[in-house]
């Protein structure tokens, strides 16, 4: 499908790797200039080189910035100070206990999963008004209707960008600008795919990395319907639509793409 985004503008958050550059290199590749953010100066401006050896008809930018630090973020803004789509794909996440998780824990988790992308949607959902058109898309997780209980400081953050979400698509009513969540199940990031193998390395060192993803899903989440890992790509090329004129219809919508892990219908 042709996504009619050529010369849009586009800022993803953290995507220098895993979901964040997936979803840039899908909007690369339909003639948007991505703006790269993340917090290592020479990973962004890799990712940069990389996105516009591949794509070169589009203009990609280093757009590297803590975006925890308000003076980074300001820099940032007002170094971009108009675009036509906005990802906020920036997180933390980590297995920690309840009883683990103190205050700056999750004043930490809140600061970076939420208030920063706030801060944004703020900065940026006036001009996408002013000039009718928009695309904002939270990326959230099944964690944030299916709790597992291992993070609930992660967990928290991303129910918490549902409830967001849906409040400020309230304010883009009758213009052509959208504000939505998708929800990946488990992905094969970087992290992921080095645990997996490391798993495996010392009892069943000969088996391909296809048959040890099968038996990790089997041992920890039979409940999947798809039994392997979502790939990052996949959410992407979501992405890519979501953020598209064709998505115009999705307004304040959660978007499930978790390969059947949540039970429910809903």
């Amino acid at each position: 499908m042709e996504m009619a985004l050529t010369n849009k503008t586009a800022l993803v958050t953290g995507s220098t790797r895993g979901i964040g550059k997936a979803i840039a290199l899908e909007l690369a590749k339909e003639g948007v200039h991505v703006l790269i953010n993340g917090r290592n100066q020479e990973a962004v401006q890799q990712t940069v080189e990389e996105i516009k050896s591949k794509f070169p008809s589009t203009s990609p930018q280093n757009a590297a910035g803590d975006l925890t630090n308000k003076e980074q973020m300001e820099t940032l803004c007002q170094q971009f100070p108009s675009i036509d789509i906005l990802v906020n794909n920036m997180g933390i996440y980590e297995i920690k206990q309840y009883e683990h998780a103190d205050d700056e824990v999750w004043e930490t988790y809140f600061r970076t999963n939420v208030l920063a992308a706030n801060q944004l949607v703020r900065f940026y959902l006036p001009t996408m008004l002013s000039q009718n058109f928009g695309r904002i898309l939270f990326i959230a997780s099944e964690e944030a209707v299916m709790p597992s209980g291992l993070m609930p400081q992660y967990a928290a953050t991303k129910s918490m960008l549902l409830s967001l979400a849906k409040s400020v698509s309230k304010l883009t009513a009758g213009a052509e600008v959208t504000v939505n969540t998708i929800l990946p199940g488990p992905t094969l990031s970087e992290n992921v795919a080095q645990i997996i193998e490391g798993m495996f390395m010392e009892e069943e060192p000969s088996l391909s990395f296809s048959e040890k993803e099968k038996k990790f899903m089997a041992s920890n989440l039979p409940q999947s319907e798809i039994q392997r890992f979502i790939r990052p790509e996949e959410i992407g090329r979501l992405a890519a639509f979501m953020c598209s004129p064709h998505a115009s219809a999705f307004k304040g919508s959660p978007i499930r793409m978790d390969g059947g892990i949540v039970p429910t219908i809903f």
